[in-house]
């Protein structure tokens, strides 16, 4: 039900207020009982990792299956749109936008600090191995949590809406996608559980995102200004980036969205080509090619692995897959929602064939690419070079990117990438909060896919508010704060995500017939 008038106007405003109730609920009791709310989050990170980490590791394996089944099949063919329909985004744009949507803030955090804490303190995977083959597991590790399987949660979601918004004609919210399943249901009270556990996955998974970059932002200022690393330093940085997204969401889709993605994306590949031109280039290429074919390899037994004791059976925190797998696939799917309404907005036009392989494939592909420039680079200067960074990693994991330009030993060079770094740190911190901003009006819109303006800059200040939030009640162990909100965020809506996966079946399975239909009918 959207409200025409009043304060709601444009808006359902069940799903609204129990929204930002939650939300100003959390903030609260976080403010109010910062040590108790600290020790509340602790628990509950312990209780999800340990009794659902195998629901996890399901989910994320079944996912992938289940796309390349679809993409191979007779449906790979079926059109997102009308069957006349072609894609409004060159492919450029298109992977632009899905990668500053997907991974970007994130992957620049995590794809030198994860490599080097796998690296120095190993994986289920390999242990007492020779450096190199350490080196290399860190990178196929790594390959693992950022590449096919990311992709694939992501996709799941992004293909539900693009079914029954452009081939059943329904609005472009979450709550649709369980359409073919429920039937005009959806519309009612269940539709409005549907879009608060949505809305409260995104809300989360987007601050844990917004809280990692920050930090980055806060080392980068540090390192060529010598700006503090403080809390009242990030806190006036998520305040004053969060205003720059307002004012990019305001501007639309095609507009400051787009550009900003598109800027993205030349600064990435500008940083590709520094780490691949003044880095070590052989051994970057000859990484690419061994850890992407091990990866493959081993993408088996990844996906079967479940840690069920840790190292220290008498810590239960200790499970490295609660830190690393577990985190993860829950920090992807509090991201689903909104990057699969994000993604099937750009991706109207395209096949389902085309669709899978880009979202999932070329995105993973330039994933293992960046993992390796600057992951690789790291993990050289360990082996070969001055080394550090793992020092650097182990002391702030946020200074992990500039302690590799200067382990790189460049010179002024160095100084420029630094500057690049923290610039694309930054845009790609806009992206995600406009982004997930104009998601989450869209949701709460009921798929409106222009929602008014005042839901904009309501749920744009919610996503700065709690990310600064959790910095605040994590305090020294704000990184573990940010990964808890995110694995919990992502629990109810996994089961969403599974019903979404027999409403994505009974949907193509219609319209494949009905095009069967309409294509014999032509013939005749």
């Amino acid at each position: 039900m959207i409200i025409r008038s009043g304060v709601f106007r444009g808006a359902n405003p069940y799903s609204s207020l129990i929204s930002a109730g939650i939300i100003l609920l959390f903030v609260f009791l976080v403010l109010a009982f910062p040590t108790d709310s600290a020790a509340w989050i602790d628990s509950a990170r312990t209780f999800v990792t340990f009794y659902f980490n195998w629901w996890y590791v399901l989910l994320s394996c079944v996912f992938l299956i289940f796309l390349v089944g679809i993409a191979v099949s007779k449906y790979g063919a079926l059109r997102l749109g009308d069957e006349n329909e072609r894609p409004k985004y060159s492919y450029f744009t298109w992977f632009a936008m899905l990668y500053a949507a997907g991974q970007g803030i994130g992957i620049i955090f995590w794809s030198i600090a994860e490599p080097m804490f796998h690296y120095t303190g190993g994986t289920p995977f390999a242990e007492g191995t020779s450096n190199a083959v350490a080196a290399d597991m860190a990178l196929q590790v790594s390959f693992f949590h950022w590449g096919l399987n990311a992709w694939a949660i992501y996709c799941i979601v992004a293909l539900a809406l693009c079914l029954v918004s452009y081939r059943l004609k329904k609005p472009l919210g979450i709550r649709y996608t369980l359409y073919p399943l429920f039937g005009d249901r959806v519309e009612g009270g269940l539709g409005v559980v549907i879009d608060v556990i949505a809305v409260f996955a995104t809300i989360f998974g987007i601050a844990t995102s917004l809280g990692l970059g920050v930090t980055q932002i806060n080392a980068g200022l540090n390192h060529i200004w010598e700006v503090p690393i403080t809390e009242a330093v990030q806190l006036i940085l998520i305040a004053v980036i969060t205003g720059v997204a307002l004012c990019s969401v305001l501007s639309g889709l095609d507009r400051g969205i787009k550009w900003l993605s598109q800027v993205n994306m030349w600064l990435t590949i500008l940083l590709l080509v520094f780490f691949f031109a003044w880095g070590p280039t052989r051994y970057l290429l000859v990484s690419l090619g061994e850890a992407t074919l091990s990866y493959v390899t081993n993408l088996f037994r990844f996906n079967v692995f479940v840690e069920s004791v840790p190292a220290d059976a008498t810590n239960w925190q200790a499970m490295w897959q609660g830190w690393w797998t577990t985190f993860y696939w829950g920090w992807w799917i509090s991201w689903a929602p909104f990057v699969g309404v994000f993604v099937a907005r750009v991706s109207r036009g395209r096949t389902v064939r085309e669709f899978i392989f880009g979202v999932v494939g070329v995105s993973s592909l330039l994933s293992f690419v960046w993992i390796v420039a600057y992951g690789g680079t790291a993990l050289w200067a360990e082996l070969f070079g001055p080394g550090g960074v793992s020092d650097a990693v182990n002391a702030n994991i946020s200074m992990a990117l500039f302690a590799t330009f200067e382990a790189m030993d460049v010179g002024a060079i160095a100084v420029v990438a630094g500057v690049i770094g923290t610039i694309l740190v930054t845009t790609y911190f806009v992206t995600s909060s406009d982004s997930g901003t104009l998601v989450v009006a869209t949701i709460l819109s009921e798929g409106n896919e222009n929602p008014l303006f005042r839901h904009r800059i309501l749920w744009g200040t919610f996503e700065g508010v709690v990310a600064a939030v959790l910095l605040v009640a994590g305090g020294s162990a704000a990184l573990s704060t940010l990964q808890t909100a995110a694995i919990i965020a992502a629990l109810p809506f996994s089961v969403i995500m599974v019903l979404m996966c027999f409403a994505i079946l009974r949907c193509l399975s219609r319209e494949h017939s009905k095009d069967g239909i309409t294509t014999a009918h032509s013939a005749i």
